[in-house]
């Protein structure tokens, strides 16, 4: 995907809403909104959005894991595995 591809100026923007709104949806491609020949945004439909928020949530969670394993802060796995079995058994 190329973002050049898709950029628009403000005033499209303004004067042309619902025809962007459903282009975004329908392409699911985001679009580089200019003010003044400056790219000052960058819109996408919300199902696009939440699906990236949710990609970036894992890639937090991994880059956490690797620097815990960097840092030494692990433990084995039976140890892991243990400590899950006595919370559930203290819960029941």
């Amino acid at each position: 995907m190329r973002l050049s591809k898709q950029v628009k100026p403000i005033s499209y923007l303004k004067s042309h809403a619902a025809e962007v709104l459903r282009t975004l949806r329908e392409r699911r491609e985001p679009l580089v909104i200019t003010q003044n020949g400056e790219a000052k945004a960058v819109i996408q439909d919300l199902e696009s959005y939440e699906e990236t928020q949710e990609t970036l949530a894992l890639l937090k969670i991994l880059a956490m894991g690797n620097r815990d394993i960097e840092e030494g802060r692990t433990s084995p796995v039976e140890d892991a595995v243990a400590r899950l079995r006595t919370s559930r058994s203290s819960e029941a």
